[in-house]
């Protein structure tokens, strides 16, 4: 048993530690922190001890018992969130605890350029760093190429499955207001057509005149005979270009996306084309052009009649030797 005198000191000894306590913690709250350079932090699930050891660990906070008695006299503004967030450099106690309260989560990115086939996006999708799972090649074209954000954790599928939504809310939006009289039946028509446009040209602008070649040779019931869908059926979708110029080894490929032996479409798309493509085949140039061929300066030239497109071939050759 504590003697009467022996409790009272106990007493005593508690409070004044209890007021040391919050002492030291109303200095640190609105002082600045320890972290010398802003950084991002992931935080684990778990109670306010296992998330001072993560801050602490980090370089956050210098003393966690500090911070877990800020954390519990605060603890009427919400609890504190499991995570990746960005603390800022030397940020106060105050600060830090608004960042797991009320910060958002960091926004990592995720980017799709255009015209890559399935194998290509699934590659991308399974080295995002911060996200888990692995994803398989999805259909060919089903994917919306853009830059998607995503937070620490997520799902692979769940980001893919995201990417496919975007691409069929843009189709859907860009068919409902296509251009009257085109030779394409389907949304997935459109998909298979825009997916070859786009990996014609680099230049934006020769969408729309591209496409508009090959719906008049579909309207003509002429073969679309495109490079693109050559290096397809070569490489069996694992890459949009050949180490060498398309030849007549290649051109004689036994494949149904070989558009230089079969008229009309490919069954399928033969990449992921951009909205900017898509719209092209929906509203075509007005062209009665029904050849291109490379300019050299990454651009194409067109013709109307195949004499035309002999004399822009023979102008492009002369040009290679002119500057090889």
């Amino acid at each position: 048993m504590f003697g009467r005198g022996r409790l009272i000191l106990l007493l005593l000894t508690l409070v004044v530690t209890l007021n040391l306590g919050r002492m030291a913690v109303q200095e640190s709250y609105d002082g600045p922190g320890a972290l010398r350079v802003t950084r991002n932090v992931v935080i684990p699930p778990g109670g306010t001890a296992t998330v001072a050891t993560a801050l602490h660990r980090a370089g956050v906070i210098e003393y966690p018992l500090i911070f877990e008695m800020a954390a519990w006299l605060t603890r009427g503004q919400g609890p504190l969130q499991a995570g990746e967030y960005t603390f800022v450099a030397h940020g106060s106690l105050r600060r830090v605890l608004h960042t797991l309260r009320f910060g958002p989560a960091v926004q990592h990115k995720a980017t799709i350029p255009d015209g890559l086939t399935a194998t290509q996006i699934a590659d991308i999708i399974n080295a995002l760093p911060r996200a888990t799972g692995h994803v398989a090649p999805p259909p060919e074209g089903s994917v919306l190429p853009q830059t998607y954000d995503y937070i620490y954790d997520a799902s692979r599928k769940a980001i893919l499955a995201r990417m496919q939504r975007a691409m069929r809310k843009a189709l859907a939006k860009a068919w409902a207001g296509r251009a009257p009289g085109l030779p394409l039946d389907t949304p997935r028509q459109a998909v298979i057509l825009a997916s070859i446009v786009q990996l014609e040209t680099p230049v934006a602008s020769e969408l729309p005149r591209i496409a508009g070649v090959y719906e008049n040779r579909l309207k003509q019931n002429m073969k679309l005979q495109a490079d693109p869908t050559v290096i397809y059926a070569v490489t069996k979708g694992r890459a949009t270009a050949l180490t060498h110029r398309v030849d007549d080894h290649d051109l004689a490929v036994d494949s149904p996306y070989n558009t230089y032996l079969h008229h009309g479409l490919p069954p399928g798309p033969i990449a992921a084309p951009g909205v900017r493509a898509i719209e092209a085949v929906l509203h075509p140039a007005a062209t009665k052009d029904l050849y291109f061929v490379a300019n050299g300066a990454g651009g194409h030239m067109f013709a109307r009649t195949f004499s035309e497109q002999l004399a822009n071939i023979a102008r492009y050759r002369a040009s290679r030797v002119r500057h090889p």
